[in-house]
C-alpha cells in the first residue's frame, strides 16, 4: 500500500464539491465569436520561475482546460510567459495581459498571483492561481475560503505534519531542522509559522534563514549546514531555483535535504511528502473552463486545495550522503527513484 497522508485544508470545501459547485453560479461567458460562429478564447499565463512543480501545474493546467473543451492551437489562444523569479516583472507581465485584453490570467505561485490581482483588479478579466501555498495569507481569499475579489484558483498547502512525521522516521536522532525562505513571499512565512508550531511535537527545534535575493540562497545554505541536522524546503520559488546550490552545500557535509514536492527529490532530495502538480493544475484548468464558459464565476468560487499528499525518495541521494533509510518505512512509497536527474 502507498504511503500517503491527508493535507492540511486551508479551504474547507473539498475538491470534488468544488468543482461540481461551479455549475451553481452561472458568469459572464467570457471569448470573442469567429466568422463560424464558435467562440474563441485567449488566456494569459504568467509564471513565476521556471522549476519542474512549477512546469508541471502548468502542464495540468492545459490539460483541464483540454478536457473542457478548450485546446491551444483551435479554439484557445495561450499567450506564456516567465518571470524569472523577479516580482517586478511578474506585475509588469500582469500589466501586459491586461492591455492585451485577455479573457482570463491563470497565475502560477503567490507573486504571480498577487501582480495578477492588482493589475486585473479594477477590469473585468477574470484571474485563476494555482500553486499558492496560502491564498488567505497572500490576500486573495478571507479565512472561510471566499474569493477577495475576481479571484480563485488552487492552493498548495504544504502537508507539514506529514513532512516531520517523514524526517523523524528517517532520522530518529536528528534534533533541528533547518529551513531557507524568501522574507517578501506570504506563503513562505505562514508555513514557517506552522513549521514552528508542529515541531516540538516531534522533538525538533526549527533553525530559518530569511533571504530577500537569489544571490544569498549560497550564503544562508553554508551557515544552516553548520547548525542543523538537515535541512527541508519549502515551496517557495526563490530557495527551489537555486535547489542545487542548497544541495551542494548540504552534501559537502553529508546533510540531507528534503523536498517538499515529486521533482526536488528527482533533483537530489532524500525524500519528500508531496502532493502532484499535474493533477492540481488539471483542476485549476477545468476550474478556468468553466469560468470561461460562463459556468461559473471567479467571484463565487472558493479556491480548492490538494487534499493527499505521498512519499517519494531518492535512493541515489540518500546514498551519496551516507543516510541509511529504514526499509520498512520506505517500501510503501509512492515512488522511488534510483538516480539523481538535477534540473
Amino acid at each position: 500500500m502507498k504511503r500517503k497522508t491527508m493535507a492540511v485544508l486551508t479551504a474547507i470545501t473539498m475538491t470534488a464539491a468544488l468543482i461540481a459547485g461551479c455549475n451553481s453560479a452561472e458568469g459572464t461567458e467570457r471569448g470573442k465569436k469567429g466568422q463560424d460562429g464558435e467562440k474563441t478564447y485567449t488566456v494569459g499565463i504568467s509564471q513565476f520561475a521556471e522549476h519542474g512543480s512549477l512546469d508541471n501545474c502548468r502542464e495540468g493546467f492545459l490539460k483541464g482546460l483540454k478536457e473542457e473543451g478548450l485546446v491551444e492551437g483551435e479554439n484557445l489562444t495561450i499567450i506564456y510567459d516567465n518571470a524569472q523569479t523577479d516580482t517586478g516583472t511578474a506585475g509588469t507581465i500582469a500589466e501586459g495581459f491586461v492591455s492585451q485584453k485577455v479573457d482570463l490570467v491563470c497565475a502560477i505561485a503567490t507573486p504571480c498571483a498577487m501582480s495578477a490581482y492588482n493589475a486585473c483588479m479594477e477590469t473585468e478579466i477574470p484571474v485563476v492561481y494555482t500553486a499558492v501555498s496560502d491564498p488567505v495569507e497572500a490576500g486573495l481569499a478571507d479565512k472561510d475560503g471566499n474569493p477577495a475579489g475576481n479571484i480563485t484558483g488552487s492552493s498548495d498547502v504544504l502537508p507539514v505534519k506529514a513532512q516531520l512525521e517523514m524526517i523523524r522516521n528517517l532520522m530518529p536522532e536528528a534534533k533541528k531542522i533547518g529551513i531557507i525562505y524568501t522574507t517578501s513571499e506570504a506563503n513562505s512565512i505562514s508555513t514557517i509559522a506552522k513549521y514552528k508550531e508542529l515541531a516540538g511535537e516531534y522533538g525538533f527545534e526549527i533553525v530559518d534563514s530569511g533571504i530577500t535575493a537569489p544571490a544569498e540562497v549560497e550564503l544562508a545554505a553554508a551557515d544552516l549546514v553548520s547548525k542543523t541536522d538537515c535541512l527541508t524546503n519549502l515551496t517557495d520559488n526563490t530557495v527551489v531555483d537555486a535547489l542545487q546550490t542548497v544541495l551542494a552545500a548540504a552534501n559537502e557535509k553529508k546533510i540531507p535535504v528534503f523536498g517538499s514536492e515529486i521533482e526536488q527529490v528527482k533533483a537530489g532530495c532524500v525524500a519528500s511528502m508531496g502532493i502532484e502538480y499535474v493533477e492540481l493544475g488539471r483542476q485549476t484548468g477545468v476550474m478556468a473552463a468553466k469560468i470561461l464558459k460562463g459556468e461559473a464565476k471567479a467571484s463565487e468560487t472558493p479556491f480548492l486545495s490538494a487534499t493527499e499528499a505521498e512519499l517519494y525518495v531518492n535512493r541515489a541521494a540518500a546514498d551519496n550522503i551516507g543516510l541509511e533509510m529504514k526499509e520498512e518505512y520506505v517500501k510503501d512509497a509512492a515512488e522511488i527513484f534510483t538516480e539523481i536527474t538535477a534540473e
